[in-house]
């Protein structure tokens, strides 16, 4: 599922994932580890089309922003590539953080507070990896203003969204991942990325 996985945009058969299996992945997101059990995510299921599309309105003009901000060359190369799936996908979850869940004392964050929000990213790896596991897609946008997503879904003072992730069945898995198909960015070797004992050797 890991060698599997991709990020989804063009894939989706416009099929809406059934509530059972939905909630099988989202099982899966929720038992991810976290930081003193605080379990900080909570997800927001949007099917409304009317809300799909407000969004997907939004996200457009942020596209637009990214890509009259690139060089001529970057952005002949940023043209094709396809950033979201949102009305396609029929089904959108944000899945927010609150960094206040646990309690003042958390076990295991005292030093490095960012372990809260690294506990809610391994949720959405869980969500991810269950998913296609499923055979359903999963597409993180992140090209959103962050006030804008969190009026849209009433969020409270303290939750902040982290991803939105189109999530639907899908035609296919793509064998190479769209940003390496499009010449954007290749993958690294691992060679170039494992360090032993220190980061210079």
């Amino acid at each position: 599922m890991i060698r599997r996985r991709r990020d989804v945009r063009a894939e989706f058969t416009g099929e809406v994932v059934d509530d059972a299996t939905l909630l099988r992945i989202l099982d899966a997101a929720h038992r991810a580890p976290s930081v003193g059990n605080s379990q900080p995510w909570d997800f927001v299921v949007v099917r409304k089309p009317e809300t799909l599309r407000q969004f997907a309105a939004h996200v457009a003009g942020k596209r637009r922003e990214f890509r009259d901000s690139l060089p001529p060359e970057r952005a002949r190369t940023f043209e094709p590539i396809k950033i979201e799936g949102i009305t396609e996908s029929g089904t959108g979850i944000v899945v927010t953080h609150d960094d206040g869940r646990g309690g003042q004392h958390i076990l295991g964050r005292a030093s490095v507070p960012e372990t809260g929000l690294y506990s809610t990213i391994l949720a959405i790896q869980n969500l991810w990896l269950a998913a296609t596991a499923e055979g359903v897609g999963v597409g993180w946008v992140s090209f959103y203003d962050t006030a804008y997503l969190t009026d849209l879904i009433a969020l409270p003072p303290g939750v902040r969204p982290v991803a939105w992730l189109c999530t639907g069945p899908v035609h296919e898995f793509q064998q190479v991942p769209d940003l390496e198909r499009f010449g954007w960015r290749d993958r690294r070797a691992l060679a170039d990325a494992v360090h032993w004992e220190n980061y210079r050797q």
